[in-house]
């Protein structure tokens, strides 16, 4: 049985996914030019999925770091000054808990009501 050829890989794509298998990167690097590694489609196809990763994990902590700036900028104009603990307790928080956090906090009429929203 003669193998598919469209399911073949061309020699150099080959060559840099098996030594990937194998040896460190530097080795890899020695016996491979990069450009030519770039050129693989398996290389495109990895690094493209590793941009779209990385902008999702940066906007997901851009979102993260506004929301507790947000929540910590209403909470002081709310009480003045709050607790080094809360604070820190909201800098934990994941921002499901800071939206929480951030509608709750238009009922609290003192700072006992954050200190209870924690310890619920």
């Amino acid at each position: 049985m003669k193998p598919c050829s469209s399911l073949l890989l061309p020699l150099p794509e080959g060559r840099a996914i098996l030594a990937g298998l194998l040896l460190e990167e530097e080795v890899i690097q020695t016996i491979l030019r990069s450009e030519i590694m770039r050129e693989s489609v398996i290389y495109q196809r990895i690094e493209s999925e590793g941009i779209r990763k990385g902008k999702a994990e940066g906007k997901a902590e851009g979102r993260q770091e506004e929301g507790i700036s947000l929540i910590l900028r209403l909470l002081k104009r709310l009480f003045g000054t709050i607790p080094t603990e809360i604070e820190e307790n909201i800098h934990k928080l994941p921002i499901e808990k800071l939206e929480e956090l951030g509608e709750a906090l238009l009922d609290f009429q003192s700072e006992q009501d954050l200190i209870n929203w924690f310890e619920n």
